[in-house]
């Protein structure tokens, strides 16, 4: 089984407020838009969320995703990252996960079905468009316990070996293009 999580348990300070909620040109929410490129390309599919997410947790049921309550989520992505890797772990037979952010809405389903085969080999995951790596990243299982004791801002990137990993070279800008401010929303106008 290959597992899909988005985290989406961040403040978006330098957004504003709750980039989440952010209207698309096409009139879906930044996460609901993100989220749509996982639904039916991995196995099972959750999201790391705020606790006491009304919003979330609404989108969670809508896509058939398991909302992940991180309680320390305001104290940075190492907390949901080691969220999402606990719940991975805890699936049976769990052979890997495809790890998305919420921020990401134009990265493609195929991008991330790609992403999820390549997880067969056992190595991390990198997808990467004109040479230049991005997200949505595959980690194996075997990688995930390395992830448990994350805290503040220390991610994935710094807590695994990525020259390792398989290079996806992809046809798909999404992979590199996350919306952090408002002015990065309006260039998708």
């Amino acid at each position: 089984m290959i597992a899909g999580a988005m985290l989406a348990a961040g403040a978006g300070r330098r957004f504003g407020g709750d980039k989440r909620q952010a209207a698309l040109p096409d009139g879906r929410t930044l996460l609901e838009a993100s989220l749509q490129a996982f639904v039916g390309q991995v196995d099972v599919l959750a999201v790391a969320l705020p606790e006491d997410d009304a919003f979330g947790a609404a989108l969670c049921r809508q896509l058939g995703a398991t909302p992940l309550a991180c309680r320390l989520n305001r104290a940075g992505l190492g907390h949901s990252l080691a969220c999402a890797a606990a719940w991975a772990l805890a699936l049976p037979q769990c052979r890997g996960l495809v790890l998305g952010l919420a921020d990401m809405p134009l990265v493609r389903p195929h991008t991330v079905s790609q992403v999820a085969a390549a997880l067969w080999h056992g190595r991390p995951v990198l997808p990467c468009y004109l040479g230049q790596a991005g997200h949505p990243r595959g980690l194996p299982g075997a990688c995930l316990p390395a992830l448990l004791d994350l805290s503040g801002d220390i991610g994935a990137r710094d807590a695994l070996d990525w020259s390792q990993a398989l290079r996806l070279e992809l046809d798909d800008a999404g992979v590199l293009l996350d919306i952090d401010t408002p002015e990065d929303l309006l260039r998708l106008a």
